[in-house]
């Protein structure tokens, strides 16, 4: 007999937290296509985790322990000390309500994954693929005065026209030995993008431009600048010759890019991040970083607080 003032019904039992856990993970992996590998990661860990205890709840019943039946023994007696046989242990069944729960998540699933996978395909996918841009032919290494600054003009993917020209500012430092080739003397460049890594606006050489001098060829054009030192006029970013911030919002140096020399021409690459440099022209120590999007730290502590870069955009 059941206690006075207690139920003896049994209670079903409360609702799962589960699903909500599933989807938080869910979530997380689709906010971290965007943002973050990491976060991807995490949420991944997440959906798994939590899909596997949710399956293991709903699948809970046909779970059960079968209980053991004893082999079956026969006993010579009469047929009056003979004990009617036990009915059979029904074995757990997989119960019509359970059987239309999994069903229709199971539906659910399918079709979430029909509508939204093609979704992410055409609007996430662009964000990590196909963004490199091609090496830029900025002509004759003649065409560079030693010890000056030429701002040059260049298309990065000439079957794109206008809409992809970009600015460097190109500097020769002369001829230097090259340790990793047997000391042989060869072209040293300083070659800073033009972009304020605070916001991204386009940066100004601070001093004169001797327009004159302006060479065109090709797509390309290169006007001399006795720049000491290049500003961002939108929010105040100074920059010293070497592209160290020395003022403003900027959060690190400016952005250089890889060079190569190939038949006499210099060749522009892709862009890479600097932390800070110490020196000058071709001594300049380089503290280089995987190119990063403005206003994001590459170096120290802050740099664990920002998001991973999928891919290279240069604009």
């Amino acid at each position: 007999m059941s206690e006075p003032g207690h139920d003896s019904t049994p209670h079903a039992p409360g609702p799962s937290l589960w699903p909500i856990a599933f989807a938080i993970g869910v979530a997380c992996i689709l906010v971290g296509l965007i943002l973050s590998w990491i976060v991807a990661a995490i949420g991944v860990v997440i959906a798994v985790v939590f899909g596997i205890l949710w399956a293991r709840e709903v699948t809970r019943d046909v779970r059960d322990e079968v209980p053991a039946i004893e082999p079956e023994t026969r006993i010579v007696a009469d047929e009056a000390t003979v004990a009617p046989a036990a009915a059979p242990v029904p074995l757990p069944a997989y119960t019509r309500s359970r059987f239309l729960e999994a069903s229709t998540l199971g539906l659910g699933a399918a079709i979430g994954a029909v509508v939204t996978l093609p979704v992410l395909g055409f609007t996430v996918l662009p964000s990590f693929t196909n963004l490199g841009e091609t090496d830029a032919d900025l002509g004759p290494i003649e065409n560079f005065p030693e010890g000056t600054f030429v701002i040059a003009t260049y298309l990065s993917q000439a079957d794109q026209g206008e809409v992809s020209r970009r600015t460097s500012f190109v500097r020769y430092n002369g001829l230097v030995a090259n340790p990793a080739n047997k000391g042989r003397m060869e072209p040293s460049f300083t070659i800073l993008y033009s972009r304020c890594v605070h916001l991204g606006c386009p940066v100004q050489p601070n001093g004169p431009i001797d327009e004159e001098a302006t060479k065109k060829v090709k797509g390309v054009e290169l006007r001399p600048v006795l720049a000491q030192s290049f500003g961002c006029p939108c929010h105040g970013g100074l920059y010293d010759s070497e592209g160290n911030r020395r003022a403003g919002p900027p959060v690190r140096s400016l952005d250089r890019q890889e060079y190569s020399i190939r038949n006499g021409h210099l060749v522009l690459g892709p862009n890479y991040a600097v932390g800070n440099v110490s020196g000058t022209g071709a001594n300049a120590a380089i503290s280089r970083y995987p190119w990063s999007v403005p206003g994001t730290h590459v170096d120290g502590i802050e740099a664990w607080l920002y998001p991973i870069v999928p891919s290279q955009v240069t604009g």
